[in-house]
């Protein structure tokens, strides 16, 4: 099984030839228990690898199979139970952050079958800003504050949004964006004492001594986030100077953060327009006053936000990338 695919299991034939005409449109894995697949070893499995587990059976035998596997709602894959007959697909487990609920859906006009969908905000037709951070690409920081926010939605409040990224249409009832004062969820790249759903755009811009160890680049990056407040989860690539690029800490530190890592020569960067935190020591080492800022912003075809903070051999710069959201589910 590739991980992230969805992974059916089928009990029965004909549950076998519900979950091939699933896979058809959806792709992903059928497994079959009359071929030996035990129902427990399949589950474990699964449940960490698997975009979403779909059981062509009963509810209650995924809902045992599942129950020793939970975590939480922010890595807990979407399960779907749907009858072999095809008759009800129901969302178990992970309805919005998981995509369970949009999966049910997709599988309900694949098969004929009846969505069942019980997230009070669905049931309700109210908005639910884990579902929208979902399809808008963006990260839940702290997921137990989803809860008060739907259920002041629910109770007919008004949710107050602040984002530091534009957000296109109309929002949607009970939702009042701010420009500044408090707020009950914030979409930004800073944490916040609120929910707070965070884009990953922002590249890391990196500078360091040769052979600088992956340790060491890690103890800087959390010294880093934690002096300007960035949630390292916002950062989703990382930039240097092609001097760098055999440097196995650099590469080893980015990868272990799974964010791909981009060179630039000196020429590249020195031809950036802007201003720049300059150094004679760096223009001397690298033919180029400064290698982390202007990295930093070459890959993120945007704007600096954080100039250059350095400690132990290692520089570090953030620059955002252009981005715009959109309340109608759309991406930007």
């Amino acid at each position: 099984m590739k991980n992230g695919e969805i992974a059916y299991l089928a009990f029965t034939e004909k549950g076998r030839a519900l979950a091939e005409t699933l896979r058809a449109v959806l792709g992903g894995e059928v497994s079959c228990t009359r071929d030996g697949v035990a129902l427990q070893e399949w589950t474990a499995r699964a449940f960490p690898d698997a975009r979403a587990l779909v059981f062509i059976g009963a509810a209650g035998i995924a809902v045992r199979a599942i129950a020793p596997y939970l975590h939480g709602k922010a890595s807990d894959p979407a399960v779907v139970a749907v009858d072999e007959c095809g008759y009800f697909a129901v969302s178990l487990l992970s309805g919005h952050l998981g995509g369970a609920n949009a999966l049910t859906r997709e599988i309900a006009r694949i098969c004929g079958a009846e969505a069942v969908i019980t997230t009070a905000t669905d049931r309700n037709g109210v908005f639910a800003f884990d579902d929208w951070a979902r399809v808008q690409g963006l990260s839940v920081a702290d997921p137990g504050r989803i809860k008060a926010v739907s259920a002041k939605l629910l109770a007919g409040e008004r949710i107050r949004v602040r984002s530091a990224f534009p957000i296109d249409s109309a929002p949607p009832a009970g939702v009042e964006p701010v420009e500044d004062g408090e707020a009950d969820v914030w979409v930004d790249v800073r944490a916040h004492e609120a929910l707070t759903l965070v884009p990953a755009a922002l590249v890391l811009g990196v500078g360091c001594r040769r052979g600088t160890a992956r340790e060491t680049l890690d103890a800087r990056l959390s010294a880093f986030c934690a002096e300007t407040g960035i949630l390292p989860r916002a950062v989703c690539a990382a930039a240097s100077i092609d001097l760098k690029r055999r440097d196995r800490g650099l590469a080893a530190f980015c990868a272990t953060h799974g964010w791909p890592l981009h060179f630039y020569t000196a020429s590249e960067l020195a031809a950036l327009k802007g201003e720049f935190t300059a150094s004679a020591f760096v223009a001397r080492m690298t033919g180029v006053d400064n290698v982390c800022e202007r990295a930093a912003v070459k890959c993120a075809q945007g704007e600096l936000i954080v100039k250059k903070h350095a400690g132990e051999g290692v520089t570090f710069a953030l620059a955002k990338r252009p981005l715009r959201l959109d309340w109608g589910f759309g991406r930007g």
